[in-house]
Order: C-alpha cells, then sequence, then structure tokens
C-alpha cells in the first residue's frame, strides 16, 4: 500500500476549509499535514511541510491559488488542485492542461477522483516541472476566459440537498462575516457561504448595484430612495426592506436612477 497522501488546504473562506478538511478525514489514504486562510500562509505552509498535493482556492484575498503556484520555486511546486466555483471557465482552462480542479461545493467522489490521480502521478514518479509548466499553462487560459456569463440561479446547499435560488427573485445580498444573506422579493430569506465581490461580479451589472461594502441591490427591486441628512440616502426595496446607501454609492445610483 502507498503512503498516505500528505495534503495542505487553503481556502479564506473557514466553513469552506472545514467542509474540504472534514471530506478529506473520511478518507485513509490521506494525511492533512495543514490548513492555510490566505496565498501568503500557503507558500509559507507547502514551503515548510512539503506536502504531496496543495488544494487551492483560486480567489484568496491578495494571493489566490495561481498566485501560490507562481509564488513557489519550481522545486517547491507539489502536486496541484485548483478549487473554484467557475465551472465552465475551471474545465476549459484545466482539463486541457491536464491541471486537476474541483467545483465548489466539493463533491466527495470527484475529490475521490483527484487523489486517485494524485497516488498515479506520484507512482510515475512525475517531476514537478511538468505540474508548474502545466499549472501555467491553466493559469494562462483561464486569466484569458475568466469573465463568465452572468448567473441565472444562485446555488444554495443545506446539508446534502443542492436547490437554485432564481437571481430575478433576488431583491438584496447583504454580507455578514463569511456569509451570504440572500432577501428575496417575496420577503423570503436564503443564505449562503461565500464572497460578495465573487457574487457580485457572477451578476448582471445592468440589474445590480452596489449600495455600499457589504450590500448589493437589485436595481428593478428599489421602488424609493429617501434623502437622508449629512448626504447619505436609504433605499426601499419592494419587499420592505430599508438599505443604507453609501455617499460614494448614492451619487453613482442617482446617475443610473436619473439616466431615461
Amino acid at each position: 500500500m502507498s503512503a498516505p497522501l500528505r495534503i495542505v488546504i487553503a481556502d479564506d473562506e473557514r466553513p469552506a476549509r472545514s467542509f474540504l478538511a472534514a471530506l478529506l478525514r473520511a478518507f485513509d489514504d490521506v494525511t492533512i499535514v495543514g490548513e492555510a486562510d490566505s496565498g501568503r500562509q500557503a507558500v509559507s505552509l507547502i514551503v515548510r511541510e512539503k506536502p504531496d498535493l496543495a488544494l487551492l482556492d483560486l480567489h484568496m484575498p491578495e494571493l489566490g491559488g495561481l498566485g501560490v503556484v507562481r509564488a513557489l520555486k519550481k522545486h517547491e511546486v507539489p502536486l496541484i488542485a485548483f478549487v473554484t466555483a467557475y465551472e465552465e471557465y475551471a474545465v476549459r482552462a484545466f482539463q486541457l492542461n491536464a491541471v486537476d480542479y474541483l467545483l465548489k461545493p466539493v463533491d466527495k467522489a470527484r475529490l475521490r477522483d483527484t487523489l486517485n490521480r494524485a497516488h498515479e502521478r506520484i507512482e510515475r514518479t512525475e517531476d514537478n516541472v511538468g505540474e508548474i509548466r502545466r499549472a501555467g499553462a491553466a493559469a494562462t487560459a483561464y486569466e484569458a476566459a475568466v469573465k463568465p456569463e452572468p448567473l441565472d440561479r444562485i446555488p444554495i446547499r443545506k446539508r446534502d440537498e443542492l436547490t437554485f435560488l432564481p437571481v430575478d427573485q433576488v431583491a438584496s445580498v447583504i454580507a455578514e462575516g463569511e456569509l451570504l444573506h440572500l432577501h428575496t422579493l417575496m420577503q423570503g430569506r436564503q443564505t449562503i457561504t461565500f464572497r460578495l465581490k465573487d457574487l457580485e461580479a457572477r451578476l448582471d451589472p445592468s440589474r445590480f448595484v452596489r449600495l455600499g461594502r457589504g450590500t448589493l441591490a437589485n436595481l428593478g427591486a428599489i421602488v424609493k430612495v429617501n434623502v437622508m441628512p449629512g448626504g447619505t440616502h436609504v433605499a426601499l426595496m419592494s419587499n420592505g426592506q430599508k438599505l443604507q446607501i453609501s455617499r460614494i454609492q448614492s451619487r453613482k445610483l442617482r446617475s443610473r436612477l436619473f439616466k431615461l
């Protein structure tokens, strides 16, 4: 029997990191040698622990998964599997360049395939020069096509159940720490673990507008904007919400709402 795979996990979202770690612990042929909550920490961890496999979130502040690979010296690069929410571009960029990828939310069977590939590659004693060349080619392909089509539906996972919320039913998105609360036009609420800037990048900019650092709103759901003392504004939504608008975003919103 081959030695257990020594694995490093890097994801700045603690719930996502914990979920992936729990999946890995269900397998008896792996050992988690470290977890990183940033790209910079991932680089240090990989250099120190010299893992067989690194599972890297593509989108981390300051230094994402691709940046981690680029920051490592050739002899330091382990086997790499990128973790991403961008399905079609991940398939195009990573499959064609023989670098593995995992889609969020990570599926246990798909993770098992990744571990099997890692075992096979290690048994072939493949050097890491080929690995970093493939990662570089994948990076180029991914970044050339990193602007995906806007989402029509937002996947929402609750335990083992995955449902989809149509984007046109979303009135607002409110960030709270590591969570996003999706408030619907029918006064419902769904919660997902995701970064606001990542979700904003997947929404149609002609339909959704940033109201403040932690708030997105559906333009079609804004029924009134009230001017407040100090030059700020409050948006009244069709679902009854009252959302504060920052001064900077107030100016941007006025220019959009008053455009005929």
